[in-house]
């Protein structure tokens, strides 16, 4: 029989912990361990009896859930699913969690938490399982830039003559599990002359806005929510929000982007697949497509559309995700022409700087 995910359940909320761990029990694969009020307590069930996931508040008495989960990652890195509430202050504050080493964001409601039990109980249990699947030894690693080898990648052999002839050019990056991590590690290296960027992270609605405002503070290039007619320029990187498909658009020499609602593919909304058959469509040889760490295969099919467009694709290495999921379908598919690990994925994109 496989075995299953152990996992514990850390909210100061007596009605949250009884109703996670309700819709978690009823999974023939996963097997709440134990539950806890705070991390005091959290900690003294974990002595002896180490979940594989912990799924964990932010705002709890004694110890607030950030500095437990910095305490969890430094000591014995752990898959972190943080349930936090949709509040603008929460999300920022679960952004400061996912820098800190969680891998995932699941949202709770503030009211009616049996109606979440109805309407959520899906999205929890992905969740979950995806952390199991993840490598929270990765995000600990690069949670210290000075732990990140910086790397310069020899000029790329082969590269399309078209490619010096066009005035603007796009790099579309799609990613999940992981990516929120893998993402700051990249963006935080380029300089503000670097091409400009479109990506799909994978995360809750409101969530997007507050993560791209993390990212904007902390690296040199312009970072924010996309909205419908952005233009797509140097130095800036634009994210998809979420719960909307975004899609790259032209005009005369310059690429926009097209920000709308619609139904989830491949299970997400915001979709890379989305993104990369617009990008494939619309840029064609004039663009780069990179698809970073997360689970399933979002993003391979419009990744081998790019390719076959004439872009320029890449693929996370194994070795540095946090899950080998999206990548390795793509690689499978045919849809990756090179492999580079992440300390590699911004030396990647400045390559292409002297051409925009």
């Amino acid at each position: 029989m496989k075995k299953k995910i152990r996992v514990l359940v850390v909210d100061d909320s007596a009605v949250v912990r009884q109703v996670v761990s309700g819709i978690l029990s009823e999974q023939p694969d996963i097997e709440v361990i134990a539950t806890a009020a705070d991390p005091y307590f959290a900690i003294e069930k974990m002595r002896g009896n180490w979940p594989d996931v912990i799924t964990l508040d932010v705002e709890m008495p004694r110890m607030d859930g950030i500095t437990f989960l910095k305490k969890i990652m430094k000591s014995r890195p752990t898959p972190v699913v943080i349930c936090s509430s949709l509040t603008e202050k929460g999300a920022e504050t679960t952004m400061e969690a996912m820098s800190a080493g969680a891998v995932a964001i699941f949202t709770k409601p503030q009211i009616g938490v049996h109606q979440f039990l109805k309407d959520s109980a899906t999205q929890l249990v992905q969740a979950v399982r995806e952390a199991a699947q993840s490598k929270a030894s990765k995000i600990a690693s690069s949670i210290t830039p000075s732990a990140r080898p910086k790397t310069t990648l020899p000029p790329l052999q082969g590269q399309p003559k078209a490619m010096t002839k066009t005035t603007e050019k796009v790099i579309a990056i799609g990613t999940s599990t992981g990516g929120t991590t893998a993402l700051e590690c990249v963006l935080k290296d380029l300089s503000t002359d670097c091409p400009g960027i479109v990506i799909v992270q994978h995360m809750p609605e409101k969530f997007t806005a507050a993560f791209a405002k993390r990212l904007d503070d902390i690296c040199k290039i312009d970072v924010k929510e996309a909205t419908k007619g952005d233009r797509v320029r140097p130095g800036l990187a634009l994210v998809a929000p979420g719960a909307q498909h975004m899609l790259l658009t032209r005009s005369g020499a310059f690429y926009y982007v097209d920000v709308k609602p619609g139904p989830a593919v491949n299970r997400h909304c915001p979709s890379v697949d989305v993104l990369f058959r617009s990008v494939a469509q619309i840029a064609g040889k004039n663009s780069v497509g990179i698809i970073l760490t997360g689970m399933g295969d979002d993003g391979a099919r419009g990744l081998l559309e790019m390719r076959e467009a004439g872009a320029t694709t890449y693929g996370q290495d194994e070795q540095s995700c946090v899950v080998y999921g999206m990548p390795k379908e793509a690689h499978e598919r045919g849809a990756v022409q090179i492999t580079v690990g992440l300390n590699q994925v911004a030396g990647v994109i400045s390559q292409y700087t002297s051409f925009k």
